[in-house]
């Protein structure tokens, strides 16, 4: 009989432990540590033969590529050890903004990540809110991009006066999700407009709408230095 094991990465271990004990399994006894010279090593400590994996492993700002490369060899030691299926649960997609050329000679980095993770081993990929959904075409093997905005809105109903809220999109490429937000909730809708003289830095911003004595939320794909929102 075919079981699942759930593999964790270092990325995220309390979130690991917590679907873990969501699902009642155990997590898969695993290894992964830094070599003196600073490369992955991963072994895993039971067998996955005729299993169906999933690895949880997310990435974070600083620790981007190392938490990519742990993931790459999580995946590539499974396939070795002849698991039925891999499924990548990545909640954070590295590269998501390289996902077309902005400039000559510039990669598409985003695409390089997806054959990657195929050329590992990967039989399938969860994610969440990406970047850009056409990443999801970079692939050959499923893709399932999942939605925060169910849990958004719960958690807004539950602990927010909609009556005295705003949300707000901190940029302009956020306007369209988060429009679709405020009407879902029956609340107001704000924008703010921003000029970067250079990538993190915001060198001038315009309010579009009102938010005076009103609690305003403030909702974004994406928060890595959190310039956006500061």
């Amino acid at each position: 009989m075919n079981e699942i094991k759930l593999i964790s990465g270092t990325s995220h271990p309390d979130l690991s432990a917590k679907v873990a004990d969501r699902l009642g399994i155990s997590l898969t006894n695993t290894l992964c540590q830094p070599s003196s010279i600073g490369e992955i090593s991963v072994s895993i400590g039971e067998s996955v033969r005729g299993d169906d994996v999933y690895i949880l492993q997310s990435t974070a700002p600083g620790t981007v590529n190392d938490g990519l490369m742990e993931l790459l060899n999580l995946i590539h030691a499974c396939r070795t050890a002849s698991a039925r299926s891999i499924t990548a649960v990545i909640p954070n997609y590295p590269y998501a903004r390289q996902d077309k050329k902005d400039k000559s000679r510039a990669p598409i980095s985003a695409r390089l990540v997806a054959n990657m993770l195929q050329s590992a081993g990967t039989t399938h990929v969860i994610t969440m809110d990406l970047h850009a959904s056409q990443i999801q075409g970079f692939f050959n093997v499923p893709v399932d991009n999942l939605f925060a905005e169910p849990c958004v809105l719960d958690w807004v109903k539950r602990n927010v006066d909609a009556s005295n809220c705003v949300i707000v999109s901190p940029d302009a490429g956020g306007a369209k999700r988060v429009a679709s937000l405020a009407d879902r909730l029956g609340v107001g809708f704000a924008l703010i407009h921003k000029e970067r003289p250079r990538p993190n830095v915001v060198g001038r911003m315009i309010l579009v709408g009102d938010v005076s004595n009103r609690t305003a939320i403030l909702i974004d794909d994406m928060a890595d230095t959190c310039g956006t929102v500061w």
